[in-house]
């Protein structure tokens, strides 16, 4: 590829990332990362103050660093193209305007919101369904290219109100090819004269995005198919400007598994996590997060599933990412999260444990019998905190029983639960082990000749409180048997 690769991940600080933008971020990163001298920008585009959310810009920062993306010219760390906040970069977008107007590709308009309006419902009433300010509607409106020019310079001057709009060409198709879904094409005539600047003087996402696009000097643009639309508007500037518009590629767009585009409603509805943040507080892998929204939309074209970081790089190439929507599948996340939490050892799990067992004012065990617990664990579950919920009993005696497991609690189970007790009760506190905890129980059930779900169930509830569970026997030698002496006796009481 000629030259180097420049992409930019550029969200607005409205709110924290959502995993979708996320996901736009790390193919952003693949893409960058593929190329030995690819270069991955995180621009900041807060130019819409008024939605400017305290704390969102620090967040979309913290997501890509938990998820192993290093950007390598932004805000926090600036290159040759600072500043990379688009509202510090004011006076570029104001000179740019300037220009397009001294070259006629661009007009001062003064319409008030009411005159706007005014025009709208004129056209709705003659039969126009969609009214826009456009190459026929702005012959009647209040702008440098009806208005004399004297005027026009008194009115800025004056000091007067005005936006800056763009001279969209009435009758043009506008073409371009984007690298997932080929050849793309607009007629301008369904386009508006789009604002560039507004009143306030802030420039529009159009406007600065294209500017910012040919400033930074990025290759490829890599945006979510929501964008694919305002794409004949960039296009256009770039025209006008005179400049070569970078390469696209709009993403597919996320999907619910109930249908339609995974919305934060939808998302809530499914159970789904919508912001990064989320993932990060509940607890996720970033390893599974990343390897799962890498695949949600894009395949190596072979059947591999489980990838690193730097393997993805290596593997990811823009004609593989799929042109319809990739739905979420949230059991899949799980999947990967198991994969990640099972390769980690018990050692690091328990130093992880305590963080999260601290942060929830939960007394944990020693070392030993901490990491015994999760050796035991770890395979049953599919996060980390789940450790500290599934193996509560290892931590303190069940204040409760689980209401689902009573069920199995029968008339006879008392009697066969006192037997063992008194079965193991003789047992030496060094001979407390899982096999021959076991055997003691089979001795109980063939001598009342039951089942072995007959005392097993009971057994687990009065132990643990739940109905399933790590292997029983291993977690009651782990508890050792005064405990479980305790457990038997508290639960003949409760129970029986």
């Amino acid at each position: 590829m000629e030259g180097s690769v420049r992409v930019r991940f550029a969200p607005s600080p409205t709110g924290f990332l959502h995993i979708g933008g996320l996901r736009t971020a790390l193919y952003n990163y693949l893409f960058a990362r593929h190329f030995d001298d690819g270069t991955f920008i995180l621009r900041i585009e807060d130019t819409d103050q008024s939605r400017y959310v305290e704390g969102a810009e620090e967040d979309i920062i913290r997501s890509l660093e938990w998820c192993g993306m290093t950007i390598d010219e932004g805000p926090e760390n600036p290159g040759a193209f600072a500043p990379y906040r688009q509202s510090e970069r004011q006076e570029l977008y104001h000179k740019y305007a300037k220009e397009l107007i001294d070259n006629d590709q661009a007009y001062y308009a003064f319409d008030t919101t009411e005159e706007l309006d005014q025009m709208r419902e004129r056209l709705q009433k003659s039969g126009n369904p969609s009214p826009k300010y456009d190459a026929i509607t702005r012959q009647s409106m209040k702008n440098s290219l009806t208005l004399p020019q004297d005027e026009v310079d008194k009115r800025l001057e004056a000091g007067e109100e005005y936006v800056i709009r763009l001279k969209v060409p009435r009758r043009e198709t506008v073409r371009f090819e984007d690298l997932i879904r080929g050849h793309v094409s607009f007629e301008t005539k369904g386009l508006d004269d789009q604002v560039l600047l507004k009143s306030d003087g802030m420039p529009t996402y159009h406007l600065a995005n294209v500017v910012d696009d040919h400033e930074m000097k990025i290759t490829h643009v890599i945006r979510g198919e929501e964008w694919l639309s305002s794409t004949p508007k960039h296009i256009l500037l770039y025209n006008a400007f005179g400049w070569d518009a970078p390469q696209m590629a709009h993403l597919p767009l996320i999907m619910s598994p109930s249908g339609g585009k995974l919305s934060k409603r939808k998302a809530e509805e499914e159970g789904i996590p919508v912001n990064t943040k989320d993932y990060i507080n509940q607890n996720y892998e970033p390893e599974a997060l990343v390897n799962f929204l890498a695949y949600l939309g894009w395949s190596p074209g072979d059947d591999s599933e489980i990838h690193s970081l730097d393997e993805l790089s290596e593997l990811f190439t823009l004609d593989r990412v799929s042109k319809g929507g990739a739905v979420f599948n949230h059991k899949k996340l799980l999947w990967y999260n198991e994969h990640y939490l099972r390769e980690q050892s018990d050692e690091e799990l328990a130093e992880r444990l305590r963080d999260i067992a601290k942060n929830k004012d939960i007394d944990l065990p020693d070392d030993e019998t901490l990491i015994k617990a999760i050796s035991l664990l770890k395979e049953r579950v599919s996060k980390i905190d789940e450790i500290l919920e599934m193996g509560d009993f290892f931590f303190k005696d069940p204040e409760s029983y689980e209401e689902k497991a009573l069920k199995k609690w029968k008339d006879d189970s008392g009697a066969l639960v006192r037997q063992y007790r008194e079965s193991i009760e003789s047992l030496d506190s060094d001979n407390f082990e899982a096999a021959t905890l076991k055997s003691r129980l089979e001795d109980v059930i063939e001598k009342n000749d039951v089942g072995f779900g007959k005392l097993m169930m009971p057994l687990r509830i009065a132990v643990t409180g739940q109905g399933f569970g790590p292997d029983l026997f291993a977690s009651m030698e782990l508890l050792g048997k005064e405990i479980v002496i305790r457990r038997l006796d508290t639960a003949l009481e409760k129970l029986d």
